[in-house]
């Protein structure tokens, strides 16, 4: 998930221009008599900020709307959903700077966690947790195991491309998997190998998959996501539109699981 500006940068430097204006003209008349008009470039600034600081704080601290631009996490979430990612969920951190200020949680194993590309922290990724710190990853043959256990899944049958875009292969298997008591379904496509591993978690770092299992560029081939490039937990789905495919829906609004 890449955004084609950098929208953080862009509203804190309008929340901090807009508040040194009004901050300014304030302390250079506040003790002048009241009734005099203010220049425009104030009265904007006195408009906006109240609005622009809400925004930040909302986004920074609580929550952050992404949109899926691909299907890595069929069928959890399909390409064109718009999603709500709570900010709070692994600690509250700085805008801009990331830095952790709050401990409120750290992931936990099955949660749907949206991240800072670690090759690359300009560009946001969304996986499901498989192993946290401490952890042992073992894939053999499509079979997944976490600290010696393998984890229980069930075949759903044949998967059925969603109409509207690259919606998934038809040629996918559908199977509902179990990871940590926690219920989702997964894609396997038995035309692509997976590759063999054997990996204990380090500390600070999280072991990630999406659950399009053959179709995702994730800690199986560029390694351990660190803690500080957390960004938040995937909670709520609040709109579907795959911009040239479908209409704006509600159908999908809901709980990720």
């Amino acid at each position: 998930m890449r955004s084609l500006l950098d929208l953080e940068l862009i509203l804190v430097t309008l929340t901090v221009v807009s508040g040194l204006i009004w901050l300014g003209y304030w302390l250079k008349t506040r003790n002048q008599p009241a009734g005099k008009v203010d220049p425009v470039i104030v009265d904007y600034a006195k408009s906006f900020f109240p609005v622009l600081f809400v925004v930040l704080v909302l986004r920074s601290f609580i929550m952050e709307p992404f949109r899926i631009p691909s299907g890595s996490m069929l069928p959890t979430l399909e390409i064109g959903d718009f999603i709500l990612v709570n900010k709070f969920a692994y600690g509250v951190r700085l805008p801009l700077l990331h830095n952790k200020i709050i401990e409120t949680g750290e992931p936990k194993v099955g949660d749907v966690a949206v991240f800072r590309f670690p090759q690359d922290p300009s560009i946001d990724f969304i996986k499901r947790v498989i192993g946290v710190p401490g952890d042992r990853i073992t894939i053999n043959d499509k079979v997944l195991s976490v600290n010696g256990i393998p984890v229980e899944r069930v075949s759903k049958g044949d998967y059925i491309p969603i109409a509207g875009g690259d919606q998934g292969d038809d040629q996918a298997l559908r199977l509902s998997e179990t990871l940590n008591g926690k219920l989702h379904d997964i894609l396997i496509d038995p035309n692509v190998s997976s590759p063999i591993q054997d990996i204990m978690v380090p500390p600070g770092h999280y072991f990630m998959m999406g659950d399009n299992r053959d179709h995702s560029n994730d800690s199986r081939y560029w390694g351990f996501v660190p803690e500080e490039n957390l960004v938040g937990k995937a909670v709520f789905i609040w709109l579907h539109w795959n911009i040239g495919s479908t209409w704006p829906s509600l159908s999908r609004a809901g709980g990720i699981e």
